[in-house]
């Protein structure tokens, strides 16, 4: 039975993915702070595994990927959006905590998958969520932008990393899944234009399957309606 591990499992593009594998008939370990919500989310499945741990935590974070064990895929999800507002109103914690989640947090869980993989000795894959805003920000979201766009360096660089070592990265931007972050932004902006998220989870699908000798490096799948390229 093939494994994956998803970060930030508990609710939105990481459930809706982890319920996507599920169904397909992997090992799923289920990553995320609400031990409860994860509980609950592995008693409907047999295959589903509730390994509760904070990804800014490394000693939590490595217990829980000692206890889930052999590793064909990550999906690094776990991230937040942080206050929206321009730069001189954010608070040095705020900056702080979306730095410590969205980056220092993906980048452990990488580290921790690179590794395992690498011991494996058979390859896998490492599948980084960024988002629009690796390319094009919000107003109001220099703390969430600026790490997208650090993900993204971090994403070629386990790309080149791993090529010898049959290991591949590759990157998911989404734009505007129909998640509780997303339906936030909503409440503030009313017309906002979103996609159900299992388009998101099928595209992590697609990135997963493709065959051993090819990685989709990046991948940008996003609301059709939501201004994006051109004037918008």
């Amino acid at each position: 039975m093939k494994s994956i591990l998803i970060t930030g499992a508990s609710g939105g593009i990481g459930l809706a993915t982890a319920e996507r594998f599920l169904t397909e008939g992997w090992r799923v370990g289920l990553v995320a702070r609400s031990a409860d919500r994860l509980e609950e989310i592995a008693a409907r499945h047999e295959n589903a595994v509730a390994l509760p741990a904070d990804v800014t935590d490394a000693e939590g974070l490595e217990a829980a990927f000692e206890a889930f064990g052999e590793l064909d895929v990550l999906f690094n999800n776990a991230g937040m959006f942080g206050k929206a507002a321009p730069i001189d109103e954010i608070a040095i914690a705020d900056w702080e905590q979306v730095m410590m989640v969205n980056l220092h947090g993906m980048f452990l869980a990488a580290r921790l998958a690179f590794g395992r993989m690498r011991a494996q000795g058979r390859g896998g894959r490492i599948i980084n969520n960024g988002s629009i805003s690796a390319h094009t920000p919000r107003p109001g979201s220099v703390c969430y932008t600026t790490t997208k766009h650090a993900i993204t360096g971090l994403t070629k660089s386990l790309s080149l990393d791993g090529r010898e070592l049959g290991i591949c990265c590759g990157q998911i931007d989404i734009g505007n899944a129909e998640t509780e972050m997303v339906a936030r932004l909503k409440e503030a902006n009313p017309g906002t234009k979103t996609m159900d998220v299992s388009n998101a989870a099928a595209a992590v699908w697609h990135m997963v399957n493709v065959t051993p000798e090819a990685n989709v490096l990046f991948m940008t799948v996003m609301a059709n309606r939501m201004p994006f390229v051109g004037r918008g």
